[in-house]
């Protein structure tokens, strides 16, 4: 089995249905969560000249999972039903 970190990049109210929604998600993707991860808060930008707050119009990341697959197409099976908004990103953990 392959790792993948999940990077959601969404923002969603947090009422009853979404919520809802992602325990159902998550219960159903179960073992497959190496780590389940959780929700980010403020998100800064550092480089050499120095450091920024990152807004809404940057893109951050809204929060995180590592989960298990056999590959890409399996990985992408467990987002069928995902309620996220916007988008999810898949990065493939190699080896070093």
């Amino acid at each position: 089995m392959r790792k993948y970190l999940v990077l959601y990049h969404d923002v969603w109210e947090p009422i009853p249905e979404v919520q809802d929604a992602w325990q159902a998600w998550f219960a159903r993707v179960g073992d497959r969560f190496v780590d389940s991860g959780t929700p980010f808060g403020d998100a800064h930008e550092i480089t050499r000249g120095g450091t920024r707050a990152l807004t809404r119009a940057d893109a951050p990341a809204t929060g995180y999972s590592i989960i298990s697959a056999e590959n890409l197409e399996d990985a992408e099976g467990l987002f069928v039903d995902c309620p996220y908004g916007s988008s999810v990103r898949l990065y493939e953990s190699k080896a070093m």
